[in-house]
């Protein structure tokens, strides 16, 4: 008899809670409905940064990572929300449970997201889309909360297709529409395309998939790095990564590249407080806490160079962070220089746990 390799087509969904803390706030304070809120830091004195906003927010310009006083400025009728990172990993929890419903293979991406393979699924319905739907649904109802679903072959793709009908969305790309939607996408729209890549493909005339189509691999890594070979792939719909519910976290850290050389310290340390507020954050919705800062610092000429200090206690919050991470950038000789990038990371977490429970959240930093 003749034996037949037969390929099952896998089935992906990326669940993105939409403006979770905020539409938290919202659902637990009626006074906040309906109002442009954002959860972060006061703008008063120092000022602090906003950690996510409402979509009545967003209408203003109001963006995550930005400054608060820069959203009080757009959005003069803010009101500000000291975030209760206690609640929302409860909220998550429950959103963890529902999906366990439906499959063990899932893969977290941080409180408010995550991956799952349904190509076999618990209850035997076989719909990525319906699965998709019940999900959404009973979110809805039992946690008064909505969530955007992405649904498609692979994780590149499902991901992207979850903030395409933000809030509330949901977006199938099968098979069929692959090429031709990944030939239309905008190459800021990739991702591990920041804005100084993105200014750099188009600089070279790529501004969307069908244009980044046209470069071999090689051209892609001679220009882009090893970045280019996921490019490559990735124009062309190819995403092979499994959904991984068992990944350990190493280190937690964010960078930025500026557009122009920064020269002045407060410049620098305004940079610095961002990225603390986005280190806290994601240390926070993983539930983890390190006891070693780093500090990054790139210069014009491309030289760089790291500053380190450890900690007895281990730390998550944000102004502990960011007073470090000043001193350690005051301790390193920058007359004269010129910096173009800088990075602040936290690693030494100790001992990682491994969970594979539905009541419990898997320490998971983003892929992308």
């Amino acid at each position: 008899m003749e034996n037949e390799l037969t390929v099952r087509q896998r089935k992906i969904i990326h669940i993105d809670m939409d403006a979770f803390y905020a539409s938290i706030e919202q659902r637990d304070n009626p006074h906040y409905r309906g109002k442009p809120i954002a959860v972060g830091g006061s703008p008063e004195g120092r000022g602090g940064v906003v950690a996510t906003a409402s979509y009545e927010a967003r209408k203003f310009g109001v963006r995550s990572a930005m400054p608060s006083k820069r959203a009080q400025q757009l959005c003069p009728d803010i009101i500000f929300v000291r975030p209760r990172f206690d609640v929302y990993k409860e909220v998550s929890v429950k959103i963890r449970e529902i999906f366990y419903r439906y499959t063990d293979l899932i893969e977290p991406l941080s409180l408010d997201e995550a991956f799952l393979d349904v190509t076999v699924d618990k209850q035997n319905i076989g719909s990525a889309i319906e699965i998709a739907t019940l999900i959404k649904q009973a979110i809805k109802d039992e946690l008064q909360l909505t969530a955007s679903a992405g649904v498609s072959v692979n994780k590149f793709i499902a991901k992207i297709a979850s903030d395409m009908q933000k809030p509330d969305g949901l977006t199938f790309i099968g098979p069929s529409r692959i090429h031709t939607f990944m030939e239309t996408l905008a190459v800021e729209k990739f991702f591990g395309v920041g804005k100084v890549t993105a200014e750099k493909m188009k600089k070279m005339g790529l501004h969307t998939g069908t244009d980044l189509k046209k470069l071999t691999e090689n051209e892609l890594v001679k220009h882009f790095g090893k970045a280019g070979r996921f490019f490559y792939k990735i124009v062309r719909g190819q995403d092979d990564r499994d959904v991984q519910p068992h990944r350990e976290t190493k280190s937690v850290g964010a960078e930025d590249t500026f557009a122009y050389d920064l020269i002045e310290i407060d410049e620098m340390n305004t940079e610095l407080d961002k990225l603390a507020v986005v280190i806290s954050n994601r240390l926070q919705r993983h539930q983890l806490k390190g006891r070693t800062i780093t500090v990054k610092i790139k210069f014009s000429d491309f030289k760089q160079i790291t500053r380190s200090q450890s900690v007895v206690n281990a730390i998550d919050n944000l102004d502990t962070i960011a007073s470090i991470a000043r001193q350690l950038l005051a301790a390193a000789d920058l007359e004269n220089k010129k910096v173009r990038l800088l990075g602040i990371s936290l690693s030494n977490f100790g001992e990682i746990v491994i969970r594979d429970k539905p009541d419990e959240i898997q320490d998971q930093l983003r892929l992308f």
